[in-house]
């Protein structure tokens, strides 16, 4: 469980916050790259292993998907160069353009035509180019949020009920009205508001204020299912799985399906079944039972094994990192990668509803790969400055210490 690393001003302000012993730039943190890439190559063999069967139901060439799974790996690779070698204080001060330009791409996916096979307006699509317009405010309210109660911290008005809980109300509605509401992506709506509850937390907010926002979003959410039929039936699939399986029940209890049908060892690459058709977005939202299928109990320990490697380097550079702003950063895109896992996997396996939300790095979908890459790329430059040393306090400070320097919170890094 994450330490709450909140670094708020202290209640006797004669006290100087105590100062960290610093450590010199050193090399980044490559197991995130290692990491990562084992996942994108994960889903780029499920892709190629399930490329033919999805070419002979949706009417494509055999390569087509592949080809642009390959096309969005070269992206991602760009996209995580380009986040890692522009400084982290540029990004910080451009989360203006950002919201403005994520704000356009979702009035764009508003008014723009659908694709009748997805009625959401969840898609910028010019010909054959699609945006997903969500994976850019993720990233865009990733750097906002943390550069905004960063802010906050320094400035010792995290507790302030109109600077800090009333602008995060406020984009916190937003989010709810727009993603939600007018766009139906309850998944991302989940994501975005746990990713700025957990900042949120970690910097400081205090508890009674994150119970207010919590029960503001139940009742948002209880709203959202009431008034629409599909999510009302997604509910009642969830408690019932297996009471309607021809109907609004078909998806869950084929990933069911897949999920048992792989055993302890899968089907193996060649013998997938399900993703002929029967497994309704094989290669987007139920990949992770498609991967089950194919590589059994044994492949999913695996990949959970990979995922659980790659969250918690997450967390190890979040607490050696010296300042608020990088290691709010890094701690909303822990949030954002586990939370969106966590749902797609739930969903999968019958824990959790179904959403229609992908697996970090492994589903089928080029915004998405790009923008996680992005975001990881801002993490592997952060981890260049994570700390060696201890806090010193001064002889005045003795028998004061802050919550955020705890005994295990910063410690040598080992790279």
């Amino acid at each position: 469980m994450l330490a709450r690393h909140s670094v708020a001003q202290r209640r006797r302000p004669q006290i100087q916050q105590p100062q960290l012993q610093l450590g010199r730039k050193h090399k980044p943190d490559y197991w995130l790259v290692i990491w990562c890439s084992a996942l994108l190559a994960i889903g780029l063999i499920v892709v190629y292993a399930i490329s033919p069967a999805l070419a002979l139901t949706n009417h494509v060439s055999n390569n087509y998907y592949v080809d642009k799974q390959l096309l969005a790996i070269l992206l991602s690779i760009v996209a995580f160069f380009v986040t890692a070698r522009i400084p982290l204080k540029t990004w910080r001060q451009a989360y203006k353009p950002l919201l403005i330009i994520a704000g356009l791409a979702t009035v764009l996916a508003l008014i723009l035509p659908v694709n009748p096979a997805y009625p959401a307006h969840r898609w910028v699509r010019l010909g054959s180019f699609s945006f997903q317009s969500v994976e850019l405010v993720k990233f865009a309210g990733l750097i906002w949020i943390s550069g905004f109660l960063a802010q906050r911290i320094d400035t010792g008005s995290i507790k302030s009920l109109g600077k800090t809980f009333r602008p995060l109300l406020i984009a916190l509605l937003a989010t709810g009205v727009i993603i939600a509401g007018v766009q139906s992506d309850l998944g991302s709506t989940g994501v975005l508001v746990i990713m700025m509850g957990t900042m949120a937390f970690v910097a400081g907010l205090p508890m009674g204020r994150i119970v207010i926002i919590a029960g503001i979003i139940m009742i948002g959410l209880v709203l959202a299912i009431s008034v629409t039929p599909y999510r009302r039936a997604r509910l009642e699939t969830y408690l019932h799985p297996d009471s309607n399986c021809q109907g609004s029940g078909y998806q869950a209890c084929q990933s069911l399906i897949s999920v048992g049908s792989g055993g302890i060892v899968g089907l193996g690459l060649g013998n997938s079944v399900q993703a002929y058709g029967y497994e309704p977005e094989a290669a987007n939202d139920s990949i992770f039972a498609i991967y089950a299928e194919k590589f059994g109990f044994v492949g999913t320990i695996i990949l959970l094994v990979i995922f659980g490697l790659f969250f918690t380097r997450l967390k190890s550079i979040a607490e050696r990192l010296p300042d608020n702003f990088s290691r709010l950063l890094v701690i909303g895109v822990l949030a954002w990668f586990s939370t969106q896992a966590l749902i797609n996997i739930g969903g999968m396996i019958g824990l959790l509803p179904l959403k229609g939300i992908t697996l970090p790095f492994i589903s089928y979908g080029g915004t998405s790969v790009v923008f996680s890459a992005a975001a990881v790329g801002l993490v592997f430059q952060a981890s260049q400055y994570t700390s060696y040393g201890t806090p010193r306090l001064t002889k005045e400070d003795a028998d004061y210490k802050p919550r955020d320097f705890r005994d295990n919170t910063l410690r040598r890094a080992s790279y």
